[in-house]
């Protein structure tokens, strides 16, 4: 009967250093952005603090806005690889879509 016990309370104590061992190593949830994210000025850092959002889809987005101009709707996300129905509804509240930035001013020749 004492060694039920022994062995139980030994259980216990590896249940709670292993979970407390978890909950060390588990990355933190991530705090989704206060305000919308402009998708045609955004950079890979702000677009990775979008729910749902690595650095691979982050880079994706950035990819295809480079090779396709600027965005036009939200729904354009659906264009990006990686990108489905379901979880641009997720993203859906924490992007908007304003103007690109101005290219760059030609140098002038002196």
């Amino acid at each position: 009967m004492k060694k039920r016990g022994i062995f139980c309370a030994l259980g216990v104590t590896f249940l709670c250093a292993f979970m407390s061992l978890v909950a060390t190593v588990a990355p933190a949830q991530k705090k989704p952005p206060a305000k919308p994210i402009n998708l045609n000025t955004a950079t890979l850092q702000q677009l990775e603090q979008l729910p749902g959002v690595g650095p691979v889809t982050a880079q994706d987005i950035l990819d295809f806005r480079k090779k396709s101009g600027p965005f036009r709707s939200v729904n354009d996300l659906l264009a990006v690889r990686r990108i489905t129905k379901a979880r641009l509804e997720k993203l859906r509240p924490y992007v908007t879509v304003g103007p690109a930035p101005a290219p760059p001013a030609p140098a002038k020749k002196p």
